[in-house]
């Protein structure tokens, strides 16, 4: 069996998948944890993993000389050094894109790729309900209605068979999320979107190095956004990517997020021909950057075998649903997440659950829940912007539509999930989310009463 693997090792060593593949090779039967004898944490016993996690986002002090050079060089905004253009360069070979444009954060790439795609004041987008709130929020900014298509509880994404019913005369683009880094079946999507002449937009923001069919999301539609926030696996504090194969389109991109400026093919006969605004990133977030793409790389391999274990291991536990992923995919895990079904649990409610996956020493979260219930879409369609452009027939359709998502409904309610800093520890500590599983399973009974 492999031997024991530091979070500082797994950095460190280039050769991390290979070895997980190894220990695969060798890989024996589950332990099986004598749950009936041991008293769940909540209930007053010890638990399963007395000890932390790794933590996130890690800073490595052989980073800070070239963070120091460009601070003390005062060249500190794009204009005036090339790190941005040399972080862009790097990263699109990494994905396999043809060109790569760094913004301000994931939001700023969104509004950028929706400006680019046409989307304006009065259209609508379809997109999943499923999703951090900056998805709905950078449709909104462009005075445009995010129209939901429902989730699939099985993958936890955007369910392809229910886009054709919400396409309507002023649909304008497809806006599928890569939620917690696991793909959207994007053959479909993007069928049809060729069928409506509609752009498809990926908001990968939680998807670096994600793949669909052999290709890295974020290059699988007309463009691709991401974001490199500060919980991210690629982390600047703030900062966001916009990705895609078609000059023109960044050329478009690039011109802007740069206050207008011509760039490229992209030109008038004067400097500021066209509306831009400034969505610039800055050259020592793209030094920070550039630092950790190798680290990436490995750190994503090791997620994934881990992942790929806590798969096939909670899939043996009657009533934990495992996420399924397209065929021919491999999601990069920004959160491991599972349903869970409180009848295998002795009516164990969800949250119950996940206070004794936490006494545990297994911290988890809920995910989403139907945050357009929350009072942010009421405010846009009653404010002046949203009555001028759409019709109080379409509005309180619109509205009415929300109610539809079945789907949604169930995987909010139902899903449980750990971060992504878990999945970096070493493999006898990720087993401990299997044992705290089968754990509380086991007494579920007692923790339901109690």
């Amino acid at each position: 069996m492999k031997p024991p693997l530091t979070r500082r090792g797994f950095i460190h060593q280039t050769a991390a998948a290979s070895a997980s593949l190894a220990w695969l090779g060798s890989q024996q039967a589950p332990r099986v944890l004598a749950a009936d004898t041991v008293q769940p944490a909540l209930l007053g016993g010890a638990p399963v993993h007395p000890g932390g996690w790794p933590g996130w986002p890690i800073w490595r002090q052989s980073w800070e000389p070239a963070v120091l050079d460009v601070l003390r060089s005062g060249s500190w905004f794009r204009g005036a050094g090339e790190h941005v253009a040399e972080f862009e360069l790097a990263y699109a070979k990494l994905l396999g894109a043809k060109r790569c444009l760094a913004t301000a954060s994931g939001t700023t790439a969104l509004l950028v790729a929706l400006q680019v795609m046409d989307v304006d004041a009065g259209d609508e987008v379809i997109v999943s309900p499923y999703t951090f709130i900056a998805t709905y929020n950078a449709i909104l900014l462009k005075k445009a209605l995010p129209v939901f298509a429902d989730t699939d509880p099985a993958t936890l994404n955007l369910d392809p068979a229910t886009i054709p019913s919400r396409i309507t005369d002023r649909t304008r683009a497809i806006m599928p999320v890569h939620i917690y880094g696991m793909p959207c079946d994007m053959d479909p999507i993007n069928a049809i979107a060729r069928e409506h002449r509609l752009a498809v937009i990926e908001d990968a923001c939680q998807a670096w190095l994600a793949e669909y069919k052999g290709r890295k999301c974020g290059t699988l539609g007309d463009l691709g956004c991401f974001s490199f926030q500060n919980s991210k696996h690629l982390p600047s504090g703030e900062g966001g990517a916009v990705t895609g194969n078609r000059d023109d389109l960044l050329d478009r991109c690039q011109a802007f997020h740069n206050c207008g400026r011509a760039f490229g093919n992209f030109k008038g006969d004067r400097a500021y021909f066209t509306r831009g605004s400034n969505y610039r990133m800055q050259q020592f977030q793209a030094v920070i950057l550039l630092q950790q793409l190798e680290k990436l790389v490995r750190e994503t391999a090791w997620r994934g075998e881990n992942a790929d274990h806590l798969q096939a291991q909670l899939a043996t536990i009657p009533g934990i649903k495992t996420v399924r992923l397209p065929e021919n995919s491999r999601s990069v895990w920004h959160l491991y997440a599972f349903r869970y079904d409180a009848r295998e649990f002795n009516g164990l409610s969800r949250d119950r659950f996940m206070q004794a996956l936490s006494a545990e020493g297994i911290p988890c979260t809920g995910g989403y829940h139907e945050q357009y219930f929350d009072g942010l879409l009421d405010e846009a369609i009653q404010s002046r912007g949203f009555q001028r452009l759409f019709s109080p027939q379409r509005l309180k359709a619109y509205r009415d539509s929300l109610h539809e998502l079945k789907g949604n409904r169930e995987v909010c309610a139902t899903t449980v999930a750990v971060t992504q800093n878990l999945l970096l520890a070493e493999r006898r500590e990720v087993e401990h989310v299997v044992e705290a599983v089968r754990k509380i399973q086991a007494h579920s009974a007692a923790l339901a009463r109690a």
